[in-house]
């Protein structure tokens, strides 16, 4: 057995580089991610790259892996520790460079390999990093695995073996590049402004886009991991609110907003207003359901009531199902009910056949939204958004809960609404007609307004969002509530934004 892990570890000190920092709460639902050199080191890196290749062999997956990272100052030597770590343990690893995490999954398949670890912190900001991994494409691991995971690297037991070695894969984005391209031809001339809040997608969404025949105009499209302007946050209002400007600036159709791995696009329309996710995931249902029939969408319980009331998906035979929030979730949901696509609040889409094969991908999401223009000539992208039942929806808000915190607190969360219910207490003046509990607790009112409070599965925070189908009024009543019940709680601090 290795020397274990420690969690207690400081800078400049000779036992950090003697020893692997590797603190236990990095280790997420669906992926891993960590503050570097406050919560792991480069020696942590390397025993969880040894771990992973133990997970690969003791679950019987041939040994390759593609590895990929984004541009972060200290990426590429994350990624290299890595390397050493699933060398170490017999890997055969496939090192495609700098990419972001769609390309490492399209890697997976254009090179045959079973596995992948991704180094990227996504839209977190400086000072985070992490890994997100898979070994059956297009899959990314849950729990199970990254429970497993989490067991060898703490406990200190994974393998060394040999037969280890690098293959320097050239050439992957533009292969990547070149796949997403062939997918479409936008004859409607589209004028699109390209956010990418200076991450890593600015090297890749704004050639595909002009390939397919958009005029682009770039906004925060050069490279620089310092994120001067906005984290790439496609969630955040100030990309939004950037993005809003410049789409009105330009008189463009359309505003893409890409976060910092560029599995994620958030949309705003031709008047320079966002539309969340969820209701850019409607429009989409509507468009493909049109084309193929009896269409499967799964969605997260994040996401609008509008998958279930839409008279147009009613109509159209399309059949929805609510699951759990996160992307590895709905991705798994999505292939085992062979769903067309799956949709996640955040802006995570995953495109099963004939669209995609089943992984998030922003740049693609971004190109079925041009297509859905394409079918759709004389309408604009706010005439699409405003054909839509109204709704009152809150932005995704995250007070910050330590990770230590956040669970225990989101089931007394739970508890506290299921007293309510049971006490018949009203919010907004009705009673609760629905508690949720599948993610966290999501509760329904007698006309639809919903409230959900559920821990944030990469972040320490909880995650609020509510919805209205009857009034904006209800939509901030039960904002109030919730957030008067938080206010009991000393652990949940300042949230990211307010309604």
């Amino acid at each position: 057995m290795a020397a274990k892990p420690r969690a207690d570890l400081k800078p400049n000190t000779p036992e950090f580089e003697r020893e692997a920092l590797v603190k236990p709460t990095g280790f997420r639902e669906y992926d891993a991610r960590w503050l570097f050199e406050k919560e792991i080191n480069l020696l942590g890196i390397r025993a969880l790259g040894t771990g992973l290749a133990t997970v690969l062999h003791d679950r019987g997956v041939d040994p390759q892996i593609v590895v990929g990272h984004d541009y972060r100052s200290y990426s590429a030597s994350i990624k290299n520790a890595l390397i050493t770590g699933l060398m170490a343990g017999g890997c055969t690893v496939h090192d495609i460079g700098l990419a972001l995490s769609p390309m490492a999954y399209f890697a997976q398949f254009d090179l045959d390999v079973p596995a992948v670890a991704m180094v990227t912190a996504s839209h977190n900001n400086n000072g985070w990093t992490g890994v997100k991994m898979g070994a059956e494409r297009p899959l990314t691991f849950g729990p199970d695995e990254m429970g497993a995971l989490k067991d060898i690297v703490l406990g200190g037991t994974w393998a060394n073996r040999p037969g280890g070695r690098l293959i320097e894969v050239p050439g992957m984005a533009e292969r990547y590049m070149d796949d997403l391209a062939a997918q479409a031809g936008i004859t409607r001339k589209l004028k699109a402004v390209v956010a990418c809040g200076n991450g890593t997608a600015g090297a890749f969404a704004p050639h595909v886009l002009e390939r397919i025949g958009c005029e682009v105009v770039p906004l925060d499209c050069e490279l620089d991991h310092s994120f001067p302007n906005y984290n790439p946050n496609p969630e955040d209002l100030a990309m939004l609110e950037a993005l809003e400007r410049k789409v009105a600036e330009a008189g463009a159709d359309i505003g893409f907003a890409f976060d910092g791995d560029g599995d994620r696009c958030g949309v705003v329309d031709n008047e320079g207003d966002a539309i969340y996710a969820d209701k850019v995931g409607v429009l989409l249902a509507r468009d493909i359901s049109a084309l193929h029939e009896n269409a499967q969408f799964v969605v997260d319980v994040k996401s609008t009531g509008l998958f279930m009331t839409d008279p147009v998906l009613q109509a159209q035979g399309a059949r929805t199902d609510y699951w759990k929030t996160g992307h590895s979730y709905i991705k798994r949901r999505s292939h085992e009910l062979g769903a067309i696509v799956g949709f996640e609040k955040s802006g995570h889409y995953f495109f099963n056949k004939p669209i995609g094969r089943g992984y998030d991908d922003g740049i693609l999401s971004a190109i079925a939204v041009a297509e859905m223009l394409e079918r759709n000539p004389g309408k604009s992208m706010a005439d699409l958004k405003n054909s839509l039942p109204l709704t009152w929806g809150s932005p995704t808000m995250s007070p910050h809960c330590a990770d230590e915190e956040k669970y225990d607190v989101v089931e007394r969360v739970v508890r506290h609404y299921q007293k309510a219910a049971g006490n018949s207490e009203q919010i907004a003046g009705q009673n609760i007609r629905e508690l949720v509990t599948v993610n966290g607790v999501r509760v329904v009112l007698q006309d639809g307004t919903w409230g959900l409070v559920r821990a944030s599965s990469n972040k320490p925070e909880l995650v609020i969002v509510c919805e209205s189908p009857t009034s904006e009024e209800n939509m901030k009543a039960m904002f109030k509530n919730i957030d008067l019940h938080l206010s009991d709680y000393p652990e949940v601090g300042e949230y990211n934004q307010k309604i």
